[in-house]
């Protein structure tokens, strides 16, 4: 298990010891979809979904998620963060692009933060329009930007 940092010498699981590290500013990048009946989309724009504005629900929802983080992932560090960014499209003809940038000062990467905000605003979309489309799927979670610390940076598409 020597490749892998969550994981001591006898292959137990242990959280990092990132003392040593330097204090850099960091941010990463997460995005996913929601993929649903054109239908569905239609009432997330035109804003007449019952729950109500389900992109500024959602966005609010993956900015709590990312500041909760530690709570939900055992092994992370709890992170000061100075910004979260979630950034909600509806793109025709029936998904929501959802990008969560999240940005700190700090020891250790904040890439989880990115992804547990993208997946957190992409199930508050599942769950504030599923009485009309239990068929949604939330789709291509993954980090798509890093930048910050000791290794190098990180950029997909």
């Amino acid at each position: 298990m020597s490749g892998l940092t969550h994981f001591d010498a006898e292959g137990r699981a242990v959280m990092v010891d990132v003392g040593s590290k330097a204090i850099t500013d960091r941010s990463a990048t997460a995005k996913a979809r929601v993929v649903m009946q054109p239908a569905t989309l239609e009432l997330i724009k035109s804003g007449t979904a019952k729950k109500g504005d389900v992109l500024g629900v959602a966005r609010i929802a993956g900015i709590m998620a990312a500041k909760r983080t530690a709570e939900l992932i055992p092994l992370c560090h709890p992170l000061p963060l100075s910004s979260v960014k979630i950034d909600l499209q509806a793109v025709d003809p029936g998904t929501v692009e959802i990008e969560a940038t999240v940005r700190t000062t700090g020891q250790t990467g904040v890439e989880m933060e990115a992804l547990t905000a993208a997946s957190v605003a992409a199930l508050t979309v599942y769950d504030m329009v599923k009485a009309v489309d239990r068929g949604m799927r939330v789709e291509d979670l993954r980090v798509v930007a890093k930048s910050g610390g000791k290794s190098a940076d990180f950029k997909q598409e």
